[in-house]
Formats: structure tokens, C-alpha cells, sequence
């Protein structure tokens, strides 16, 4: 069968608009009928469609007929709400003691909700968080049930009694803790009041196995899994799977003996004093900026740490110590605020580990607007004294009443 073949000129006239001085063309218009009919690939998708299985498959010999297909499963599945995954009767129990400072998970966190999530889900176990407060964040994370521990602020001596009271009660296979200065502290403070074996610091963990490096990482010690294990960091993935239950258990803690903290108060630091490797939100400065009079007062104002890029620590305009970057300090911060600062791949490592991540700079396509999770394209010299008057206004309104 001979098809006839297509003329673009034809086509092309078929398009045109009469009048004018010039030829104009409305490519919009729907040109005169040939005679042939166009195909659907997509209408032939859907009639090729089995229906009542899990995953998309085509029957192109059409066995199935097209007036007796019923609605697929995929569809049904992507119309379907988020699932929720609920372990009614867990062979056993692994817990996880995060640090999550004001009820917030850190990524130390929710690396711990994923290791823990691997050694419950290989045995059909299940997730328990023993936190200070509970929070709408725990399900997502990956935690079947959530207990509440009897301990409020600092009082580590308190936690770890507590602690030591439900690993007895209920028979936890394992439980996990971040490897930080809170965290590393109460899981040693447990191993030596339980008597239970630990590993600290494991750098990878696994059902069968947890390791880390010893002996100036020439030596790798591995072993099972232990009933007590602190996580390094980026040791394991976040949890990525379903949402959990995140159901909240009652357990009856003993009452506490007395002695110990009595109270304990966090003063904090001066922000422009605290070193980078340890501040929490750093304000940076790069070559956009030039007003670093303006800079230092929002930085002042945001109660932040102040920072800069390479080349204004090499042109002495900020000093060394405030450099960020794989030359400078790598941070470890949870904020992160870049002013005209473009992103050169030094400075990204710096800044890999910061959990929120802001920047201004005039360049849409900077590497360091793509790597922000909030970007404004607009001058940094402008948008300083800007935040610096909305800041200074907020200050100067009344408290607002309960």
C-alpha cells in the first residue's frame, strides 16, 4: 500500500495569514483535512492495558478484550492515600534514644531511624523511640511506637536510670544512640549501669554485622550486633519507606531516688564568639558584598555567626578564621545564609553538612542557588538593608498578647 508523502510546502501555505507586507504564520490553526487519520499511542496504551494486576503490563495481542477491562491497580494505587505501616505484634523491639534538641530530629536522627528500622524490619521487629516529647515527626521517621521518658532537660544521671529500667523491663534486642556529646555520653552511662555490651562509634551497621576503623583506620574491628550501639555519623541512610504508626506506649518508670542534678540552665554562647566548626547558624559574606558595615549589624540581628568566602578572607576584608570552605572551616551548622556568595566547589564542601541552606545572589544559574533550598535572585547590597529594617521593625512592635 503506497502512502502518500507529506509536502512541507503545502503544509507551510496551509498555515499562512492573509494580508500583510510581510508573510506571517499561524502555527496554531488547524490545518484542512488529508484524509488520513492520526493514531493515539495513548488510547492504544489504555486499551492494551491488563487490568486487576499490581504492576502496569500491556497485553499488545489484545487477549483481554477492551469493553471487559476494569480499572487498573496501578491507578488505584496512585490514587490511594500515603500508606501507613502498622506492626500489631512485633517479634521484638529495637529502640533508639535520639538527641532531637527541642523536639526537633536532627539528620544524626533520622540516620538513627534508619539503622533502626534495618535491624527491626529483618526479623519482623519493631521501632521504639524513647524521646523526652513526643512529635508528629517520629512516623514519618520510621518509629512504630514512641515512649515518653520521665526526664525533662539536662539530667543525664536521670535518663540513663530510666533508661536502664526499660531495656530491663522490656526486653529490648537493641538500642541505638547518635554518637554526639549527648548522646555518646547516655549510651556509656547505660552500658555501665546494665552491664550490656557496646559498640561505639559503629561506621556501618547491618542485620548481621557492625564495624568501624581502629588503629589509625589500618584495622577494621566488625562483630554481631550488640545489645548497645552508638552511630557515627552518615553511618546509615535516613528511613525512606513508609509512614509508621508511631503509636505511644505507657510503661510505669520507677520513681527516682533523689540526688543528682536538681536544676540545670543552658546560657548560651555569643554567637560572633563560637568558633564555626561549632555554631549552629552562620551568616557569610562573599564577593557580592560590599557594605560589610550593613553585614556585620544583620548578623548582629539575626543572632547569628558571622562568615565569609575566600576572597574576601584573602583581600583581609573578614578574617581567616571566618573563612568557610574546604580551605577554611567545614560547618556543621543548621542554618546556613550565603550572601553573594556563587557556590565554588570549596566552598560547597564547606557547607555540604548544613541542614537549611539560604541564599542572594544576583545569578539565577550560581551553584550556590541551586545547592540553597531557599534562593533570592536579587542584589545582596539591597537585600541586607531590607532584612536589617524588617528585623529592626518587629523588634520595635509590642508583644503581641496570648
Amino acid at each position: 500500500m503506497s502512502r502518500p508523502r507529506k509536502d512541507p510546502r503545502a503544509a507551510r501555505a496551509a498555515h499562512r495569514v492573509a494580508g500583510g507586507t510581510r508573510p506571517r504564520f499561524d502555527l496554531a490553526a488547524t490545518p484542512a483535512p488529508t484524509g488520513r487519520l492520526r493514531r493515539d499511542p495513548r488510547a492504544e496504551e489504555r486499551l492494551a492495558l491488563v487490568p486487576g494486576t499490581a504492576r502496569r503490563r500491556l497485553d499488545r495481542a489484545q487477549r483481554v478484550p477492551a469493553a471487559e477491562a476494569a480499572p487498573s491497580a496501578i491507578t488505584a494505587a496512585i490514587d490511594a492515600a500515603p500508606r501507613l505501616v502498622v506492626i500489631a505484634e512485633p517479634a521484638y523491639l529495637v529502640a533508639l534514644v535520639p538527641d532531637a534538641p527541642g523536639g526537633r530530629l536532627t539528620p544524626a536522627d533520622r540516620q538513627l531511624f534508619g539503622a533502626a528500622r534495618a535491624l527491626a524490619d529483618a526479623g519482623g521487629g519493631a521501632v521504639l523511640a524513647l524521646v523526652e516529647r513526643p512529635g508528629e515527626e517520629f512516623g514519618p521517621a520510621g518509629a512504630d511506637r514512641v515512649l515518653a521518658l520521665p526526664v525533662s532537660g539536662y539530667d543525664p544521671e536521670a535518663k540513663a536510670l530510666a533508661l536502664n529500667a526499660a531495656l530491663a523491663a522490656l526486653d529490648l534486642r537493641h538500642v541505638l544512640f547518635p554518637e554526639s556529646a549527648d548522646g555518646g555520653d547516655l549510651a556509656r552511662r547505660l552500658a555501665a549501669l546494665s552491664g550490656a555490651p557496646f559498640f561505639a562509634a559503629a561506621e556501618s551497621l547491618s542485620p548481621k554485622a557492625v564495624t568501624r576503623a581502629a588503629h589509625g583506620r589500618r584495622v577494621e574491628q566488625r562483630r554481631a550486633p550488640p545489645r548497645l550501639i552508638s552511630l557515627a555519623p552518615d553511618a546509615v541512610a535516613p528511613h525512606a519507606g513508609s509512614r509508621h504508626e508511631a503509636l505511644p506506649v505507657a510503661f510505669a518508670f520507677p520513681e527516682p531516688t533523689g540526688g543528682g542534678i536538681l536544676s540545670a540552665e543552658f546560657i548560651p554562647a555569643d554567637p560572633a564568639k563560637v568558633p564555626l566548626a561549632e555554631a549552629d547558624f552562620v551568616v557569610s559574606a562573599g564577593n557580592g558584598v560590599t557594605d560589610l558595615a550593613t553585614f556585620r549589624a544583620l548578623v548582629a540581628a539575626l543572632n547569628a555567626t558571622p562568615g565569609a568566602s575566600r576572597m574576601l578572607c584573602d583581600a583581609g576584608l573578614m578574617p581567616r578564621s571566618a573563612q568557610v570552605g574546604a580551605s577554611g572551616t567545614v560547618l556543621d551548622a543548621r542554618g546556613y545564609f550565603a550572601l553573594g556568595i556563587a557556590g565554588a566547589p570549596q566552598h560547597l564542601q564547606g557547607v555540604a553538612r548544613c541542614e537549611h541552606v539560604i541564599a542572594v545572589n544576583t545569578d539565577l544559574h550560581a551553584a550556590m542557588i541551586e545547592r540553597a533550598g531557599l534562593a533570592v535572585v536579587a542584589d545582596a547590597q539591597l537585600v541586607m538593608p531590607a532584612l536589617l529594617r524588617l528585623l529592626q521593625d518587629e523588634a520595635r512592635q509590642p508583644e503581641r498578647q496570648p
